[in-house]
């Protein structure tokens, strides 16, 4: 934590609880279904292929693709810092897609590919909360 992060933070709920515990210690965990055995993001106390109740945090792999994104210019409060920044959604090796940020010190189109391999990083933003952001793939 270099600098104070002034952006808005996540507030844990029962469902989301063990995904940013995880977050924080450098892991990024997915509900699996116990039943159809598909993972599923965001997280929440019923698989929405199934039905079913029975879930599992199991880690993923934290690999996946870029599947789309957008260059922000125009900051929302607390990011007037972060200009431009990288607003993706990824999609994770094991399925499911992730809205998040793409680390990158060249915000820039050229720097930037649909299904471009990229990998989790963890941010750690406050003591109590970690982002998990992704960076392209060595």
């Amino acid at each position: 934590m270099t600098e104070a992060y002034r952006g808005a933070l996540p507030v844990p709920t029962p469902e989301t609880k063990p995904y940013w515990d995880a977050a924080r210690e450098g892991r990024l965990l997915l509900p699996w279904c116990e039943d159809c055995g598909r993972p599923h993001f965001h997280p929440r106390a019923i698989c929405p292929h199934c039905g079913s109740g029975r879930l599992a945090w199991r880690e993923a792999s934290g690999r996946g693709r870029l599947h789309t994104y957008v260059i922000n210019h125009k900051p929302a409060r607390g990011f007037e810092d972060r200009v431009p920044y990288v607003i993706a959604v990824v999609e994770l090796e094991e399925g499911p897609r992730l809205l998040t940020n793409i680390d990158l010190a060249d915000s820039t189109p050229e720097a930037l590919r649909i299904d471009m391999p990229v990998v989790v990083g963890f941010r750690a933003v406050t003591p109590q909360v970690t982002l998990p952001v992704f960076r392209p793939a060595p």
